[in-house]
């Protein structure tokens, strides 16, 4: 493991921000943390960077403090700099024996070439979001920790950042927290869910999805779906059904191998006329509220 913390507390007078967390980062992973607005995530990566001193607990990180980044979540720069002398500044305070030919790379990575000699006043959000990657990969990082990189940004640049994020897939260790749910879906292997300064889970995004939520058909019929709803209800091997608009039916089951075989049977005996069936997705956000319930 790269991180590794136990028990570990961090108080603000009586409040107890984090409590308890056993946090485990495997090495190479893009770690997800999320959880609700004042769950703990913002305080667990300052710590994690030494910027916050723990109240209680063991933290080990094993890069040295000059090969660990971390990026909050709105990133600033002085005004009358520019892009291009933001990154060579970042690089020369910390990390000077890394090729100058870096800057150019990590500029042209977060697509600002273009833009890299403007001044860094009249930047986008979305701009200066991909600025701050840039200036914290640098120095080419063994931990990268990420405070919320995209929850600002309009869908065009959330894009930008989740594809940079995704680009830093094998070059360094990427903690990021978020409570963009789907982004985290997206671009993360682990996950961690933190309610209350409580790591409720961690583990492999797979693992979570498939060991906890409810698998599911959604079917697209031909109104009316009432009548189809109630009978599916009444069978067995239905969990739940939702009504999702006058088309739509969610229909959650116990083994999606036994509905594949009698769902179409049970469908057909209720006149249901039938557009589309189809087995839905795990979804990170249904069990994240599942867990935080």
């Amino acid at each position: 493991m790269i991180v590794e913390t136990r028990g570990l507390e961090k108080r603000y007078g009586p409040h107890l921000a984090l409590a308890g967390v056993d946090l485990a980062v495997p090495r190479g992973a893009v770690y997800g943390l999320v959880g609700p607005n004042g769950a703990g995530k913002t305080t667990l990566l300052a710590v994690l960077a030494g910027l916050r001193v723990p109240s209680a607990g063991e933290v080990r990180v094993a890069p040295p403090r000059g090969r660990v980044a971390l990026l909050p979540d709105t990133p600033q720069f002085e005004p009358w700099l520019t892009g291009r002398e933001v990154v060579a500044l970042a690089r020369r305070l910390v990390a000077p024996g890394v090729p100058v030919a870096r800057e150019e790379r990590v500029l042209a990575d977060a697509e600002l070439s273009g833009a890299a000699d403007r001044r860094v006043g009249g930047y986008s959000r979305g701009m200066l979001q991909r600025l701050g990657l840039a200036a914290t990969v640098v120095a080419e990082p063994e931990l990268l920790l990420l405070d919320e990189p995209a929850s600002a940004l309009d869908p065009a640049g959330r894009r930008e950042v989740l594809d940079l994020i995704a680009g830093l897939r094998g070059k360094a260790t990427v903690v990021l927290s978020s409570h963009i749910l789907s982004d985290v879906q997206e671009v993360c292997d682990t996950v961690g869910i933190l309610r209350e300064g409580r790591l409720l889970f961690q583990g492999p995004l797979h693992d979570l999805l498939v060991g906890r939520a409810v698998p599911a058909y959604l079917l697209r019929l031909r109104p009316p779906v009432g009548h189809v709803a109630d009978a599916l209800r009444a069978k067995d091997w239905v969990v739940g059904v939702d009504v999702l608009d006058e088309q739509r039916l969610r229909v959650s089951v116990r083994s999606l191998a036994a509905a594949e075989w009698l769902l179409p049977e049970a469908l057909a005996s209720c006149d249901a006329r039938v557009v589309s069936m189809n087995p839905q997705a795990a979804d990170l956000e249904d069990v994240f509220l599942e867990l935080t319930s």
